[in-house]
């Protein structure tokens, strides 16, 4: 193995940071597209987004994948410039600087790249750990950073000699790999890039912050022009008929909505103020209303999420103890890392409801009705909204949504004229 020790780790560490610069990718996507879909998202037990996500999936905001790629880069340099095959057995390093010859020097820097897949390795066995028996739920791009950091491990450590010196040396080594400008060069890029990385990665803002601020209406103001165009759009659209009472009111807002789905709450945090604002200015004549669509196969046709079954049920039996709307922002202040026993703990926190195991199966019946009309409208993703049966496939910017509802209200009072 030692012959091809180099090769091994370089291509190892080539296929953990390329997993890594994916996932971070796909992190990004998440943050900047509420919408956005993942290629890795196969069903709720594979999906890179609910591992992601997940409260495993950062660390004071900053995504686990961010290490990930820092670790794997600095190995591939170590290896690319440090593990270079021996020149001549008898060309030492100035041996009064306490250099390594080239002879040992892949060895030594094996040992380096042993003691960095420790440490890696480490954090990778408790993030599997997380995912496959917390989380229950699988990430093809973490799936292959673990490999890469396991073979990493085992090829390092195989190549490896003299790993009892290594504290006494690293200092000695370090000063003599800074001597070269190339190494310096290329330490100081990486450290720029590390730090970079770190500090402008963009952070999604803890969601139980936002819920917990002051709500405010809608502050953008469109033009005449822009209102025209948009409701003209409006009046062209096939009306759907979906069977949700008005129960009085002229404009009835429904939501398609899943308690996992991010992009659920991103609209949640964007419609709350607009809802109380129509509910002032047009007191019952504005209904928003809520329609279950887990994305998940015990309630709906599937999808990647483990707990949204759940948190529907939980929400409906908040709901009758005068306690939904409450339940539901717990929900979405605490979306990432939901599991069944994190919902029970947050229905029990919010409502004091204890007997949640004994009344799930008669209220998930509800839900799996709610997740049927979502099938039979053809609901390809969450949230979808209709709009007096208008069918609005994404989050509209509230002061479209605002618009869209007034412009209906006066389409149902020219209607009563």
């Amino acid at each position: 193995m030692k012959t091809h020790a180099r090769t091994l780790i370089i291509v190892l560490a080539a296929i953990g940071l390329g997993a890594s610069v994916a996932a971070l990718y796909v992190h990004y996507q998440m943050l900047a597209d509420p919408t956005y879909t993942s290629f890795c998202d196969v069903n709720e037990t594979v999906s890179c987004e609910a591992v992601l996500t997940s409260q495993y999936g950062s660390v004071a905001g900053v995504p686990v994948a961010a290490g990930g790629a820092i670790w794997s880069a600095l190995i591939l340099l170590l290896a690319v410039f440090g593990m270079t095959p021996a020149r001549s057995e008898k060309a030492p390093l100035d041996s009064a600087r306490g250099g390594l010859s080239d002879s040992r020097r892949p060895e030594a820097v094996a040992g380096y790249i042993f003691v960095l897949s420790t440490i890696g390795l480490a954090g990778a066995l408790y993030l599997a750990y997380a995912s496959f028996f917390i989380l229950r739920q699988m990430c093809p791009l973490c799936m292959t950073m673990y490999v890469a950091v396991i073979g990493l491990f085992v090829v390092s450590g195989a190549a490896a000699s003299g790993l009892g010196a290594l504290p006494a040396r690293i200092g000695r080594d370090l000063k003599v790999a800074l001597s070269s400008p190339i190494a310096a060069t290329l330490a100081i890029v990486w450290l720029v890039a590390s730090v970079s990385l770190v500090a402008f990665f963009p952070r999604e803002a803890p969601v139980a912050d936002i819920a917990a601020e002051p709500v405010a209406a809608p502050t953008e103001t469109l033009g005449a022009d822009e209102i025209s165009q948009f409701t003209a759009w409006m009046d062209v659209q096939p009306r759907e008929n979906l069977g949700i009472p008005a129960n009085g009111a002229k404009v009835v807002v429904v939501k398609f909505n899943d308690y996992q789905c991010p992009a659920c709450r991103q609209a949640y945090l964007a419609y709350r103020g607009l809802e109380q604002s129509m509910d002032m200015k047009y007191p019952g004549q504005v209904a928003f209303v809520n329609v279950d669509y887990p994305l998940e196969s015990e309630c709906n046709q599937g999808g990647i999420h483990s707990a949204a079954c759940e948190a529907a049920v939980a929400v409906r039996l908040a709901k009758a103890k005068n306690r939904g709307p409450e339940m539901e922002a717990w929900l979405f202040g605490n979306q990432d890392g939901l599991t069944r026993d994190r919902v029970k703990e947050g229905l029990n926190e919010v409502a004091q409801v204890t007997d949640f195991d004994e009344r799930y199966s008669e209220v998930l019946n509800a839900v799996r009705a709610d997740a049927q009309l979502g099938q039979k409208v053809q609901i390809t993703g969450t949230p979808t909204f209709f709009i007096n049966g208008i069918r609005i496939g994404s989050t509209l910017r509230p002061a479209y949504m605002e618009a869209a509802i007034e412009h209906e209200l006066k389409r149902a009072q020219a209607a009563t004229q």
